[in-house]
């Protein structure tokens, strides 16, 4: 005899951009290059969220810049989500947005059957207020402690030490997971690592729990997904515009 009401259930899998919108971000069409690149990514993470249907894929957006403040406050299923353009001014509060993130991340609001939450931070400078007490507070959390910690510096006078603090340890030699800060140089790297990180890691974190195990190898609550081979070299790194 069927179940007439009975369905497979999918899990929330939350994806929070951390985005610095600090003044330096308004140069050489930084913020510009930001802006586009996660509204091009959008169709494509909905492409892996559909094809992943016992995951549901629910995006946020923390900007920080003389403060940190919600850009997109609700939980936002990517199928209905229309990008609102952030805009630069200020310093870099990035301590503030890490314990902003803090407060998202305990249970509740997180849902107990929440998947591994996907952070990104993104960042082309140096935090100007407590980033120490800011992470820590982060890092109090379980989900936070189970997050993908994603990071992409955005030239080269991004805080590479602060970023890797965040992502965490570096991988041990020879390890293929990319656990170092991202450098993107130009606005083309940059819409390709935002697109890894929307569409890759997405599917890599949306996937069954059976495989969840096989991360332990990795050094990562999931086994992270490879950078695409044109991105393995920043040396061969090249655009309109660099930063």
């Amino acid at each position: 005899m069927p179940f007439p009401n009975v369905r497979l259930s999918n899990r929330p899998l939350h994806f929070i951009y951390l985005c610095d919108c600090s003044g330096s971000m308004a140069a050489q069409g930084k913020m510009q290059a930001l802006n586009q690149a996660i509204r091009q990514s959008l169709p494509g993470m909905a492409e892996v969220a559909e094809q992943n249907p016992e995951a549901r894929v629910l995006v946020r957006a923390v900007r920080f810049a003389d403060g940190a403040a919600w850009h997109l406050a609700e939980p936002t299923p990517v199928q209905e989500l229309q990008w609102r353009d952030l805009e630069a001014g200020g310093i870099t509060a990035m301590g503030e947005a890490l314990s902003l993130v803090a407060d998202a991340l305990q249970s509740p609001p997180m849902e107990d059957r929440a998947l591994p939450p996907v952070l990104v931070l993104i960042s082309d400078g140096q935090p100007t207020d407590d980033f120490d007490a800011g992470l820590s507070r982060l890092m109090r959390e379980p989900w936070a402690q189970k997050a993908v910690r994603l990071a992409i510096a955005m030239g080269h006078d991004a805080d590479l030490e602060v970023l890797q603090q965040f992502i965490g340890p570096e991988p041990a030699r020879g390890g293929k997971s990319p656990r170092r800060p991202l450098q993107a140089s130009n606005a083309t790297t940059l819409a390709q690592y935002i697109q890894w990180a929307s569409t890759a890691v997405v599917g890599a974190a949306s996937m069954p729990a059976s495989r969840v195990a096989q991360s332990e190898e990795s050094g990562s609550n999931i086994p992270l997904p490879d950078l695409p081979p044109t991105l393995l070299d920043p040396t061969d790194d090249v655009g309109p515009l660099v930063w």
